[in-house]
Formats: C-alpha cells, structure tokens, sequence
C-alpha cells in the first residue's frame, strides 16, 4: 500500500494533487510548525500580467503549529482573493463549474487556516475525481519527530511504501529509517505537463485552480501525465 504525506498548502499546486492521486492513502500533515513564507497559505493563479500570489494573512508566533494559526480577518483578503480569481479566469472553460462552491467558501468567516485548507482540499480532491482514502496526523495521534514521525505514520495506516518528493530525499529524509521498518521508498519524478492556459504563454506550477477552470474533466489525466516515481 502506498502512502503520501504532506503539509496541507493553501490552492495547492499541481505536484501536491498528483501525490495524492498517485497514493492509497494520503496523510495531511496538519499538525506540524508552521512556515513563514512557505506555502501553508498562499500559492499562485495566472493573470493577464504573469502570475498574482495569492496570500491568506495569518497570525501567528514562532514556534506556533498549524493547527495553532488563525487567519487574520481584520483584512478583506477573502473578497479580494475572489475578486482575483473571477477577474483571471471568469472566461475559463470551466469556471462556472466551480464558482458555486468557491463563493460559498469565501464567504465564509474562517477562522483557523487549516480549516480552510481542509474545506477546500475535500472539494478538490472529489472535483478531480481521485479516489484516494485522505488521513489527518492530527486524528492519527502517531508519535515521533521528523523521519520517524512519517514511518510511523505509514505503518499507523498499513503502508509498505512511501511516495516522497525528491527535495525531500536530498534535505531531511532518512531513507535507512524507512528500510530498516521495511517501508520502500517512492521518489516523486515531476516535470510539469502542459495543457490549455488563458494569458498569453504557459506557466507551469500554478495553483490546481488553473487546471481545473482550463481543462475540466480532464484535469486529472493532465495530472498523471506530470509525474511518476523511481
């Protein structure tokens, strides 16, 4: 069983939704410190001017975990993060598709980011059409830090492989600890696919947004075709 295990990032990008569509199971790891400047909450869609950075503000202290973050609602960043995305892709192929539900959840007054996150991950994820079985480490109660955290929670869910990302290979994974627990390790091969875009040339590695509102049912074939393991 193959399983996948990542922070949850706001919009995410491409890369994320192939791992989860590629696992068994997918563990959010909504649970871990917080990174300033990271992609916990904030990630990119594709204007007529290049690409807009769309941040969700946080308040946060150093040190805080994730499910400690609170999103700072003295801004109008819902409103405007909405205006944005109806501005760049009002004329996509597949907006009207997905406008319902994205009104709804910026209406809303959220007040932890990852439960905004998770909202919109579960909408995601069913819009793709993946099937794969999505685990929270914060309901999982594993114990353990850094690579023996993730070990544990691939055993926790019956797992005897696990899909990584090549960057985490090369800075912090212990690829002994996984094969000392009899745990094969999968290496995340991407190289971004190209597909339809609005905006003049393409732009890789923007937010599942863009493929979604672009190329619709076919999002999650465009996403398979990006990555594979070694």
């Amino acid at each position: 069983m193959l399983v996948g295990i990542h922070q949850p990032h706001y919009l995410p990008w491409l890369r994320y939704f192939e791992k989860i569509a590629r696992c068994d199971v997918f563990i959010v790891l909504d649970n871990i410190q917080f990174t300033k400047n990271g992609w916990q909450n904030r990630n990119k869609i594709k204007s007529p001017q290049g690409t807009t950075l769309l941040t969700a503000p946080v308040l946060v202290k150093l040190g805080d975990s994730l499910d400690q973050v609170r999103l700072n609602n003295n801004t109008a960043w819902r409103r405007k993060h909405w205006e944005s995305i109806r501005q760049c892709y009002g004329t996509a192929p597949y907006f009207a598709e997905h406008a319902d539900f994205l009104a709804d959840a910026y209406g809303r007054d959220w007040d932890r980011l990852n439960d905004l996150n998770r909202h919109m991950l579960v909408y995601f994820v069913a819009a793709l059409g993946i099937k794969t079985r999505i685990e929270y480490a914060s309901e999982l109660q594993v114990p353990g830090a850094a690579t023996e955290r993730l070990v544990n929670l691939v055993k926790r869910v019956g797992g005897n492989a696990y899909y990584t990302g090549a960057f985490a290979v090369g800075a912090y994974l212990d690829p002994e600890a996984f094969a000392a627990a009899g745990i094969a390790l999968r290496v995340q091969e991407w190289q971004a696919p190209t597909y339809p875009q609005l905006h003049g040339p393409f732009i890789p590695d923007l937010s599942v947004l863009d493929l979604m509102m672009n190329v619709g049912p076919g999002a999650l074939d465009v996403l398979k075709a990006g990555g594979q393991w070694t």
